[in-house]
């Protein structure tokens, strides 16, 4: 990411927190549509009912205010979507559904990695939350429930399993609004691979 992380200190006040919960609504919505070149800081702080001395107040500029709605966006699903007891099956299909509710965050990753991090890692700063993620896969490897692997990597495979209807998918892209018979076949079919690819053995 980028220096403009830092940012001046957040609102103390009821309405000054309400105002920059907006700004991150709007701004999540706008970068996710445009990314960070497209993006413009003037729709932004319309959508917010707010203005640019505001924004600025408490994000350094567009960068900083980019960084801080993927962090938190990377924070978010990371505290609601955890491996529960190293399976990873039934993640997967947790993680399909979030796209299904949240697709913005598999937008912003995209516009990250076209306009930021072609490679390595999305996020220095996400790097701390990405252990989470493999810290609990290893125990499930070390309780003999998960395969051995490099941890990292199954994990990177099983994300991208879960992608494979996500709004960036570049053969389908579901949507929370087919029958909800179609989202079942789907997540029946990923938690069984999933499982076939994580079994120990």
């Amino acid at each position: 990411m980028s220096d403009a992380t830092t940012r001046a200190a957040g609102p103390s006040t009821a309405r000054g927190i309400a105002t920059r919960a907006r700004i991150i609504e709007a701004a999540t919505t706008e970068f996710a549509q445009y990314g960070l070149a497209g993006a413009r800081i003037d729709r932004i702080v319309a959508a917010a009912r707010t203005n640019k001395a505001q924004l600025y107040a408490y994000f350094k500029d567009k960068d900083g205010l980019f960084d801080a709605i993927f962090v938190d966006s990377l924070e978010r699903i990371t505290e609601m979507v955890p491996i529960r007891d190293g399976d990873l099956a039934d993640w997967a299909v947790r993680l399909y559904d979030d796209y299904l509710a949240n697709p913005e965050l598999i937008r912003l990753a995209t516009w990250v990695r076209l306009e930021r991090r072609p490679a390595g890692t999305l996020a220095e700063e996400a790097e701390p939350l990405e252990d989470v993620k493999v810290r609990a896969i290893k125990e499930a490897q070390a309780a003999g429930r998960v395969r051995a692997a490099d941890a990292y990597d199954l994990k990177a495979l099983v994300i991208g399993m879960s992608m494979t209807w996500s709004p960036v998918s570049n053969v389908y892209a579901a949507t929370a609004d087919e029958p909800d018979e179609v989202h079942e076949r789907r997540r029946t079919l990923l938690r069984e691979s999933v499982a076939r690819v994580a079994a120990p053995g």
